[in-house]
């Protein structure tokens, strides 16, 4: 089975998912395999920095979070157990979908991978309890670059309505899409 790249509608963002060669015992797979993606015309930069958190309550909300220039992070993103509705939003400068997100639910079961490239928000939603996410970073943390925006001021269709999300105070006092004045542009 060869390892398996989409686009998606915001450009530069990528939905990979590696095989998984399973038997009785449980399954192999490669995680992560730059030669692979080469081999399919994708490069991505240099990865830094290896990030491992667990949500344990459903509807947890993580984001929309991102590192300005000159520490801005892409990063690939997995979910090491449970299921999560990962999101990117393009808040580059000049880009034709600027504002624009793409969300996909990224699971244990289903193996998928989101690459968000600098230049975009990152945010999730937890849909199982103690739901892992693992991702790889290009940039290391740098706290005088962190931000973020709040969650719900993007217009994205969060997958569980109805319910009120566990949100870190952080989070909750971010800025709305409306007042964010991007550090990023957009290169085509």
């Amino acid at each position: 089975m060869p390892l398996e790249i989409a686009t998606t509608p915001l450009k530069d963002v990528l939905l990979i998912t590696p095989p998984r060669f399973g038997d009785h015992r449980g399954f192999f797979s490669e995680s992560w395999n730059r030669k692979a993606l080469e081999a399919q015309g994708v490069h991505l930069p240099e990865f830094v920095q290896d990030n491992h958190s667990m949500s344990s309550q459903v509807g947890t909300v993580r984001g929309l979070h991102f590192q300005a220039p000159p520490n801005a992070q892409g990063k690939l993103v997995r979910c090491g157990r449970g299921r999560i509705f990962d999101v990117a939003v393009d808040v580059r400068i000049g880009s034709p979908t600027y504002g624009q997100w793409f969300g996909t639910e990224l699971s244990f079961e289903n193996a998928r991978q989101l690459w968000i490239p600098g230049g975009f928000l990152h945010g999730f939603m937890t849909l199982e309890p103690d739901s892992e996410i693992v991702y790889k970073c290009t940039d290391h943390y740098a706290p005088e670059s962190d931000g973020s925006v709040h969650w719900d001021s993007c217009g994205i269709d969060w997958p569980l309505e109805g319910i009120t999300p566990a949100i870190s105070p952080k989070d909750e006092q971010a800025q709305t899409l409306a007042d964010f004045q991007s550090p990023f542009t957009y290169e085509d």
